[in-house]
């Protein structure tokens, strides 16, 4: 249970921070809406992300793993419409590709570097 609240925690630092710092990215709310999206992001990574990554194995090895962007591209905003219909406003303005482009480039450097530093903690060592 641990792991589970820190992966979600990790998800919502990532999607704050990639709404604190992009222009393109803008969230209706507060740390609620962040909390909820987090939780709807990773929702959506756990049942989306192997299935594309089996169906694009061919695309992702011919761009030595560079098509992995377009996954979390895709993924990012996702979990935009996704929270819009839950009345969670996390609004990617135009050019639409673009900016979920840099959201799902932030928010996977953000979350590699927490994963990496609380490895332990995610593995259930102490």
């Amino acid at each position: 249970m641990t792991k589970f609240i820190l992966r979600w925690t990790i998800n919502a630092v990532s999607l704050f921070l990639a709404v604190r710092f992009l222009d393109g990215i803008d969230l209706k709310g507060g740390i609620v809406n962040v909390i909820w999206l987090g939780f709807i992001f990773g929702l959506i990574n756990a049942l989306l992300r192997p299935l594309l990554k089996f169906l694009t194995f061919p695309l992702i090895l011919l761009t030595l793993g560079l098509f992995t962007l377009v996954i979390n591209t895709f993924l990012f905003w996702l979990t935009s419409v996704v929270g819009q219909s839950f009345g969670f406003d996390l609004l990617i303005s135009n050019p639409v590709w673009w900016n979920a482009f840099l959201g799902g480039l932030v928010i996977s450097v953000v979350s590699t570097v927490l994963s990496w530093l609380l490895k332990d903690e995610l593995k259930g060592k102490n």
